[in-house]
């Protein structure tokens, strides 16, 4: 037994290859701490510039960046703090993208929420105020995803979510995002594939021909060094005139023939990288005085189907982040406590001036899979990072500037990582199964096909009620709220058996498990992993909060450790040693 450096968990030596759980209290050197924190940073940019850049006007959308970084960060330290726990970042998602446009949709009596692939009409008509009821759907957002964590609902779902659920919600995650990866990187599909091959290359082969140490670093640096390559190229490219970049809104207007908003003067085309808009302040913080939420009941509709998918996502999330830390799946109080951090994230942020709502992002959970790196500490410093940048426009409008094909690109690469992990759940079940067959194909198919029929047809909807019509549009082309509710439904009432499920019942206590983590060989008291601080610990455990909100958020007194068989085995006798029973 060793112990790593800076490190409070003892590695086995013995342990093979590939099955060492990253501990998430182990530091790593201030230097390399810090440039997997802006790596994190950079990864949450390319959700920010596919999210908040599709909804905001030019002229807001470097002040509007600023307010999300700043909630972001906020988010990210509660959550690794008494959150989940888990080395997450919170960002903005597709779960409120969608919503959002088909809340902008019924403002300007456009097919916004089709993405790109339906005809709209010729003259829509400017909204009234897009940006205040956006604000009210992120407060709506929140107070779903609260009332899902504070009343356990989350933690439940999750307790009897097995392979056959996680595995299809996990795979249609990751593919969710393939049609606006792909958007972002037709800006230049040249930058896209550079930045594609680095981050291949640096992360799974480069390590396989040199065996040097500072290919460790640039292994777990990937990312980060992708990005900042393709920049450079793009950035001497520009500067001679061979390339011309183009803004969010106008790629989508050359694939919908108009924009979302209809600006008298549509934006040009980007000629300089980096401190585009000098007229942005260094230091600003954002007031809810200015514009406050507008809870009209078009935005009540949207917020209330990205809550749930919300909902829906950030367990997903938080069980990738432990499938790749190689950690238990979080009990149901670590889930619900992290749902309700959400909720209050996204009320916080929708009250202070950001348009859409936070949840714990995927495409940052699966940066620790190529990074095998998942300290605590690296995703708190990120944290801080994004609260410097947030309170900073100036400073954020850098990341504004990163190109729209090497956001592209970091988002196919992350999310397929997602698709990956999915697909490992799917061993711990019997495959030739009919049962199952017919499950994860029905599940997958028609969470990949309903969406896109919908987006297709947004006017199909027409109940005479316009909320009515906003939230149903909203809750059919939200693909991983379908392919979660539709995996549930269908593991709790088609027939079969535990094994045949990827399920198993502990003798002693009758109670079913996971056959996934069981065979991972994790034991059923994941505390140190998920526990809060010991302060947090005192406050979730008075009494008050035993009867009212709050009380699924505590840790069970009483935890039942289930000795699994790579344990048992590590117990009989050497057969070397020629040591015989009896």
């Amino acid at each position: 037994m060793v112990q790593t450096e800076r490190c409070k968990r003892p590695l086995d030596l013995e342990m093979p290859e590939g099955n060492e759980s990253l501990d998430v209290d182990c530091s790593p050197s201030i230097l390399l701490n810090f440039a997997l924190a802006l790596q994190h940073v950079l990864v949450l940019s390319s959700l920010c510039a596919l999210v908040v850049c599709t909804l905001i006007q030019e002229v807001e959308r470097d002040t509007i960046v600023a307010y999300v970084l700043l909630h972001s960060g906020i988010s990210t330290l509660l959550q690794s703090w008494i959150g989940s726990r888990l080395p997450l970042i919170q960002a903005p998602s597709l779960d409120f993208l969608i919503p959002a446009m088909a809340l902008l949709s019924a403002q300007s009596g456009s097919a916004v929420s089709c993405r790109g692939q339906c005809v709209e009409p010729q003259e829509p008509m400017v909204p009234a105020n897009p940006i205040r009821e956006l604000k009210g759907m992120a407060v709506v957002a929140g107070m779903v995803q609260l009332a899902v964590g504070s009343t356990g609902l989350g933690g439940v779902a999750l307790g009897r979510s097995g392979p056959l659920v996680l595995a299809p919600l996990l795979c249609i995650l990751g593919f969710s995002i393939y049609k606006e990866a792909a958007l972002l990187c037709s800006d230049h599909w040249g930058l896209a594939i550079l930045a594609v091959v680095l981050l291949v290359v640096l992360s799974q082969h480069l390590h396989s021909f040199l065996h040097l140490s500072v290919l460790s670093s640039c292994r777990r640096l990937s990312v980060l060094l992708s990005v900042m390559v393709t920049w450079v190229v793009c950035a001497a490219l520009l500067h001679w005139g061979h390339v011309h970049l183009n803004s969010v809104t106008q790629i989508i207007s050359i694939n919908t023939n108009t924009t979302f908003f209809q600006n008298q003067n549509s934006p040009q085309p980007i000629h300089k990288l980096i401190f585009r808009n000098a007229s942005l302040p260094w230091l600003d913080f954002p007031l809810p005085a200015s514009a406050l939420p507008l809870l009209s009941g078009r935005s009540v509709a949207a917020g209330l189907a990205g809550g749930l998918s919300a909902s829906m996502s950030s367990p997903a999330v938080y069980v990738l982040s432990a499938r790749l830390l190689k950690a238990p799946v979080p009990p149901a109080h670590a889930c619900n406590r992290g749902l309700c951090v959400d909720g209050l994230g996204s009320v916080f942020a929708g009250l202070m001036g950001a348009p859409v709502g936070l949840c714990s992002s995927a495409s940052n959970a699966c940066v620790i899979g190529l990074s095998q790196s998942g300290s605590r500490s690296t995703v708190q410093l990120a944290g801080i990072l994004l609260l410097i940048l947030g309170l900073s426009p100036q400073l954020a409008q850098t990341l504004c500037s990163v190109p729209l094909a090497i956001h592209g690109a970091v988002l196919s690469v992350t999310y397929a990582l997602a698709v990956a992990t999915g697909i490992t759940y799917f061993q711990h079940a019997d495959v030739d199964s009919g049962r199952n067959i017919f499950n994860i194909g029905f599940t997958m198919f028609m969470s990949l096909a309903l969406p896109h029929w919908f987006r297709l047809h947004s006017g199909f909807i027409q109940t005479g009620v316009g909320s009515v019509d906003i939230f149903l549009q909203s809750l059919l082309t939200l693909p991983v709220l379908l392919v979660g509710v539709l995996a549930f439904l269908l593991e709790h009432t088609v027939s079969g058996t535990l094994p045949e499920r990827g399920l198993v019942q502990h003798e002693g206590t009758k109670k079913i498990q996971s056959l996934a983590d069981q065979q991972q060989g994790y034991t059923h008291s994941p505390d140190p992993v998920y526990d809060p601080p010991a302060p947090v610990m005192k406050v979730l455990n008075l009494t008050g909060f035993r009867t009212v909100l709050f009380c699924a958020c505590r840790t069970h007194t009483v935890e039942e450790v289930l000795v699994t068989e790579p344990e048992m085995s590590s117990l009989l006798p050497d057969k070397d040693t020629g040591v015989c029973s009896g």
